[in-house]
């Protein structure tokens, strides 16, 4: 386990009766945590239209949690590329590398991060998800100081070579990032269907590159650890009550009784299979979980989520497992 980099994804989560400002707060605690403790980064990831969410303006979430931090990676995981132009992209993310040498990573993904409503509002072509693999290619031009589009830099950005990851939850995104040679991170945390195949793929299927010699993996996976089992289980119950709500509620909020039922019925099983990938418990029986989960992912690094919901649990949580696995040893 000690030898397993742990980071964190940071979901940026806005608590029952707190705001945008309270979770960005929280966002900066986390991190001043996961820096003093020994994670390797934390990461944001870009959604929009989720009241429970304030991670939409992700380039300027990192900005602030860097100026709030002085070492600890921190990127998205990830930006949703078809939402933006890549040169949009180079720039925001090579003012970050600029300014905070050295500490910035960037995540890509194809999905919109939002529904079809919001799809419209934020002017993304129900098509561009299509065109990921070319704008993958020249955003990294851009950083690259060799851009695709004669004529055309990224200023700032040129030559920042800000190290890209690809993410995704099937093999489209293993085979993307096999055959340009950049490291995979796999939602694990909430899509596990098809974590094994993938990075079964990415691996069989990975080409060196500039970037990275060797293939990369990141393994997401729920974490709620806790002072004893009963405190874990009671916090990741709370956490799955609230997915019926934001999933199935239609703008309903369902109290725990009838949260309960949903999550025992046929229905609340898609919901419970989100959180497939938990280690839940003690940090012992944490420990125990992720050191077979690295083993069964085959993962080179885990990104970790917690699904505490309140802030000091949260912040527990990463504490506890920061302990236990030694990540300062």
């Amino acid at each position: 386990m000690p030898a397993t980099p742990i980071s964190i994804l940071d979901l940026a989560q806005i608590g029952s009766g707190g705001s945008a400002a309270d979770s960005f707060r929280a966002s900066v605690a986390i991190a001043q945590l996961a820096e003093r403790s020994g994670y390797r980064r934390v990461w944001y990831a870009e959604h929009h239209n989720m009241s429970t969410i304030a991670s939409s303006a992700t380039s300027v979430l990192i900005a602030h949690v860097a100026a709030n931090t002085a070492t600890i990676r921190l990127g998205a995981g990830g930006v949703m590329l078809p939402n933006h132009s890549p040169l949009v992209i180079a720039e925001q993310f090579g003012t970050l590398e600029t300014l905070h040498p050295g500490r910035i990573d960037l995540g890509l993904g194809r999905a919109p991060g939002s529904d079809q409503n919001t799809m419209r509002a934020l002017r993304r072509d129900a098509m561009s998800a299509e065109s990921f693999p070319r704008d993958v290619l020249e955003l990294q031009g851009y950083l690259a100081g060799r851009s695709l589009i004669p004529g055309v830099d990224a200023v700032p950005g040129r030559n920042t070579h800000v190290p890209l990851y690809i993410l995704g939850s099937s093999l489209f995104g293993a085979k993307l990032a096999a055959a340009l040679g950049l490291p995979y991170a796999f939602a694990s945390h909430f899509a596990p269907q098809a974590l094994n195949d993938a990075v079964a793929t990415y691996r069989r299927e990975f080409q060196p590159s500039d970037q990275l010699a060797d293939p990369w993996v990141i393994a997401g996976v729920n974490v709620v650890a806790a002072d004893t089992t009963q405190e874990a289980e009671t916090l990741m119950r709370e956490s799955q009550r609230l997915r019926v709500s934001q999933l199935l509620g239609s703008g309903r909020t369902f109290d725990d009784a009838d949260a309960d039922a949903i999550l025992n019925s046929p229905s609340g099983q898609p919901i419970k299979q989100m959180s497939h990938y938990s280690a839940v418990g003690t940090p012992r029986e944490v420990r125990a979980y992720l050191d077979e989960f690295v083993v069964h992912a085959d993962a080179d690094e885990l990104i970790v989520a917690s699904m505490a919901r309140r802030t000091e649990a949260t912040l527990r949580s990463f504490e506890l497992l920061a302990e236990i696995a030694d990540l300062n040893g």
